[in-house]
C-alpha cells in the first residue's frame, strides 16, 4: 500500500496587532510609507523569508533586530523588501511632452538672460532610473551640441538601495525600451545580451544615483531646483507627511521652478505654495 501525500502547506507567520502597529509606525516615521490594515498580509508575506533566514521566530523579534542594528542596514532591507519600485520608459507620457517642449525651453531661456548654465534637475524617487534617463536623453536632444557647455546632469535618488542598484547599471529589457521613440532608442541604446539594452555611456555619466530618504526634515542641497519630479511617491504617504515634503519641495523650488508629481496625485485645492498648471505639474511663483 503506497504511502499517503503529504500535504505541502505553505504557513502564513502570525502578526498581533500590537506587532503590525509598532512595525506600521516604524515604517512611518523612518520612509512615510502608510502602511493601512489592508497591508498587513502583503508586510507579512515579504519579511517571513527574511525572518526565518534570520532565525527570527516572532515580529517583536523582528522589530528589537531593527531597533538594535546601530548600522541601520536591517532598515535598508527592510525598505527594499516593502517599496514596490514599479515603473517604465515613458510612464506618464505628457510630462516628458511638457518637459522638452515647453518647461526645458523656459528654463533654459531664463538661465541664458541671466548669463547662468547651471540646469539643476531632481528625480526625487527615481527607481530603477528609467526617468532620469529618460530626461537626460530629452536634454541631449534639446540642447544638442551645446549641452557640454552647461553645468547639467541630473540628480536621482531614491530610499532602495536595490532599485539604485539597477539604475547605475543602466540595463533594460528589450521590450521596456522600445516604449521610447525609436530616435531614442537608436541613438541611446546599445544591445547588451540577448534580451537587454543599456543606456550609452554618454547618458550614463551625466545621472548621479544617490540613496536619499525623503523623510529627512531638512534637505542639504546648497541651491535650489529648476524641475524636480517626484511622481507616485507621494500616494504611499498621508496627508500631514504629503504636505510637510510639497513645502519641503518649494524651498528647494527656484522661482518658476517646476514640481512634477504623479497622475494619481494631487497636492489639493488647499495647498498655496505652487500654482496649479495642469493635472500632475505644478510651478512655483517668481518672486
Amino acid at each position: 500500500m503506497d504511502a499517503p501525500q503529504k500535504t505541502q502547506v505553505n504557513s502564513m507567520m502570525a502578526i498581533s496587532n500590537d506587532e503590525f502597529a509598532r512595525l506600521r509606525d516604524l515604517i512611518q516615521k523612518r520612509f512615510g510609507i502608510n502602511l493601512t490594515e489592508q497591508k498587513r498580509s502583503l508586510l507579512v508575506g515579504r519579511l517571513q523569508k527574511l525572518m526565518r533566514k534570520l532565525n527570527l521566530p516572532t515580529f517583536a523579534s523582528y522589530y528589537d533586530y531593527l531597533s538594535n542594528d546601530k548600522t541601520e542596514g536591517s532598515l535598508s532591507e527592510l525598505v527594499d523588501l516593502i517599496s514596490t519600485n514599479h515603473t517604465y520608459f515613458n510612464r506618464e507620457k505628457d510630462h516628458f511632452d511638457f518637459f522638452s517642449r515647453t518647461a526645458l525651453p523656459t528654463v533654459i531661456e531664463k538661465l541664458k538672460r541671466e548669463n547662468r548654465k547651471d540646469l539643476r534637475i531632481w528625480c526625487a524617487g527615481c527607481s530603477s532610473g528609467e526617468e532620469p534617463y529618460t530626461l537626460l536623453m530629452l536634454m541631449k536632444e534639446y540642447l544638442g551640441s551645446e549641452y557640454n557647455s552647461w553645468d547639467a546632469g541630473i540628480l536621482a535618488t531614491d530610499i532602495s538601495d536595490r532599485a539604485l542598484t539597477l539604475a547605475r547599471r543602466g540595463c533594460y529589457s528589450t521590450d521596456r525600451v522600445m516604449q521610447l521613440p525609436e530616435q531614442l532608442r537608436r541613438k541611446y541604446f546599445t544591445p547588451a545580451g540577448s534580451d537587454e539594452m543599456a543606456v550609452v555611456e554618454q547618458i550614463k555619466k551625466e545621472a548621479t544615483f544617490r540613496r536619499f530618504n525623503l523623510m529627512n526634515t531638512t534637505f542639504p542641497f546648497k541651491k535650489p531646483f529648476q524641475m524636480i519630479f517626484c511622481r507616485n511617491v507621494m500616494i504611499y504617504f498621508d496627508q500631514p507627511t504629503r504636505e510637510a515634503l510639497v513645502n519641503r519641495y518649494h524651498q528647494c523650488t527656484e522661482p518658476g521652478g517646476y514640481l512634477f508629481i504623479g497622475h494619481s496625485e494631487t497636492l489639493g485645492r488647499s495647498q498655496t505654495l505652487y500654482r496649479y498648471l495642469q493635472p500632475a505639474l505644478y510651478q512655483k511663483g517668481e518672486m
